[in-house]
């Protein structure tokens, strides 16, 4: 069963992510690391304790949907309410509405835990805590007033509704529209899918944020508005009043958290017998609620994103747990009696290896991200523009690479455990399903390869990413003469240099207004430009803490995984002709 490895998440923040110097620098007030560790350690209890044993009932029973209600697993909906009562929904909350207004960083790092103990249970509340960092920033205060605290607090839940059957990725053609009512107030029709939570047992009341479009909006993501629905009404005195008029129709049947309630939400169709049209107020201003849905958005990316890491972590836990009680074969380093345990068998400890060296570049650099997101929030003037150029550069590596490595370390898994992970019992299998879906939401993993060339290259007249990428230098600089990293220190800069090359070469693409050419090497330049950023970031905790372990970890991935990037700089330079001419064979519409 997963352990939080508290103490491994602990030496990230503090070593690798940048905690131990905000810490210092009194950038995050009277935040001491005593309070860290204890917050991190009553999270890796919750977590191990309370949230893992759960979550085999969660995937074999999931939630049903019965007359438009939603029940959720067995034990999931007093795990909530404890969960609440833990305070942490609030960790990272409004203090005004009750929050604890803790760092990015801790936020991330519970989420890691919860996530690993069952990414089902996990995603529900990451909604809410996007909802009320959207509110925060662009409700009204009365839309304030009546809903933050209770969100803030866990007592109400919320949902982020984009969606629709006919538009998936693509905003522009969204179709839910909003009618004014004359009073201040919105009448939405409309329908949306996979929505997360849309419905459940957790909480009295679920506030969905919704995308709809007004009658004279202008075409595509101009005219897009976004309006806060509330499952029931608030009263004046902050009861619940009468049944809004939206409801779940269906629940999606999934390939993996089958915990988590994805729901299709049916607005505007006189449910209950109500007047048709669900009761919606503006947040921000009419046709800018894009703007405002990006502030849910791009929390919603990071968490998704240590959704990878999670499910790395505890497929990575589940299959070292194997390889040393499985035994089979002979091995050289094995010099007991009888068959060795497949851990001495070089080609295990490889596989092990790989889900281990990802696991942790993946948190790194989720790491870093909210470790941007927190100082951009507390710094001045260029200083909070560096931060924020910096977390935007970093907010899609840290959802599509964690995400991929989540797969991918979820596959090993199986693969370490043979044919026992090809069956359900092992739960090795349940890992691999959950992890399938978190290179699709939140903006696939293509789009954010994109929106990283395309968007994030460009930031600070072309020079952020390259100053990014000097500090990356300056942490391999630190490996020259150190005994332990072999290679390590040739590869990295051969590595950053391959990366170096790769960036130029895209930002002359698109400075030339080559757009063809750049979108054809965006996706392997993310993962090039993540596997060097991981590699320095396996150096700096090597030599953070120079125990025998780390730097074998950083010597093993230089020495062994780092050669891709070499292979994927030339598909960023080279392969955008070929992937014309052979995709121009697949068009048939």
């Amino acid at each position: 069963m997963y352990r939080a490895p508290v103490d491994e998440i602990a030496f990230t923040l503090k070593h690798v992510a940048g905690l131990e110097e905000a810490l210092a620098s009194g950038a995050l007030g009277d935040l001491g690391s005593d309070l860290v560790d204890a917050v991190l350690a009553e999270a890796g209890r919750f977590a191990t304790e309370e949230v893992a044993p759960l979550y085999k009932a969660g995937d074999e029973t999931g939630a049903v949907l019965k007359d438009a209600a939603v029940t959720t697993p067995p034990g999931w909906k007093d795990l909530y309410r404890r969960w609440c009562e833990g305070g942490w929904n609030s960790l990272t909350g409004p203090e005004e509405y009750g929050g604890q207004g803790l760092p990015m960083m801790l936020s991330v790092a519970v989420l890691e835990m919860w996530n690993s103990a069952s990414m089902a249970f996990g995603i529900g509340p990451t909604l809410t805590m996007g909802a009320v960092e959207a509110l925060e920033k662009h409700a009204t205060d009365d839309l304030k007033r009546i809903y933050l605290e209770k969100l803030v607090s866990g007592e109400w839940m919320g949902t982020m509704n984009l969606t629709e059957p006919q538009a998936g990725s693509d905003l522009a053609a969204l179709r839910t529209r909003a009618e004014r009512a004359g009073d201040g107030t919105y009448r939405i029709f409309g329908q949306k899918i996979f929505i997360t939570y849309g419905e459940h047992d957790f909480t009295d009341n679920i506030v969905h944020l919704v995308l709809a479009r007004l009658p004279d909006a202008p075409a595509g993501t101009r005219g897009i508005s976004l309006f806060l629905v509330p499952k029931f009404l608030v009263n004046e005195d902050g009861s619940l009043g009468a049944r809004n008029d939206v409801f779940c129709s269906g629940l999606e049947h999934k390939l993996g958290i089958h915990g988590s309630p994805t729901c299709t939400m049916i607005y505007g169709d006189g449910f209950g017998g109500a007047e048709p049209g669900a009761i919606g107020w503006l947040i921000g201003e009419e046709n800018k609620g894009l703007a405002c849905m990006f502030t849910m958005m791009n929390n919603a990316r990071l968490a998704v994103g240590m959704q990878g890491v999670a499910i790395a972590e505890a497929a990575f836990q589940k299959a070292l747990a194997y390889a040393n009680e499985r035994r089979q074969g002979k091995a050289p380093s094995y010099t007991g009696e009888g068959m060795a345990p497949i851990v001495h068998h070089p080609d295990v400890q490889r596989n092990l290896l790989t889900m281990k060296a990802l696991t942790q570049i993946a948190r790194s650099i989720s790491y870093n991200c909210a470790h941007a997101i927190d100082m951009a929030r507390v710094s001045k003037g260029a200083g909070a523009q560096h931060w924020r150029d910096r977390a935007n550069l970093l907010t899609p590596l840290a959802k599509a690479f964690s995400t991929d490595v989540g797969v991918d370390v979820a596959s090993l898994g199986v693969q370490v455990h043979g044919g026992m992970g090809f069956i359900e019992e092992t739960g090795a299998a349940a890992l691999y399903r959950d992890a399938r879906i978190a290179p699709i939401y939140e903006g696939t993993n293509g789009i954010q390869a994109i929106d990283l060339v395309t968007r994030k290259l460009p930031l600070g007249e072309g020079q952020h990413v390259h100053g990014y990428i000097e500090e990356l230098g300056a942490e391999v600089s630190g490996l020259n003469g150190v005994d332990g990293f072999g290679r390590s220190a040739g590869l990295l800069e051969a590595a950053l240099a391959d990366l170096t090359e790769a960036t130029r070469y895209l930002q002359e693409k698109l400075a030339g207004n080559s757009m063809q050419d750049a979108l054809s090497g965006a996706t392997p330049y993310l993962r090039l430009f993540s596997l060097v950023a991981g590699g320095a970031y396996l150096a700096r905790a090597a030599v953070a803490a120079p125990s025998g372990e780390r730097i074998a970890l950083a010597r093993f991935f230089a020495e062994n995984m780092l050669g891709e990037a070499a292979a994927l700089k030339e598909r960023v330079l080279g392969g955008a002709e070929s992937l014309g001419l052979a995709g121009a064979s697949l068009i048939t519409a």
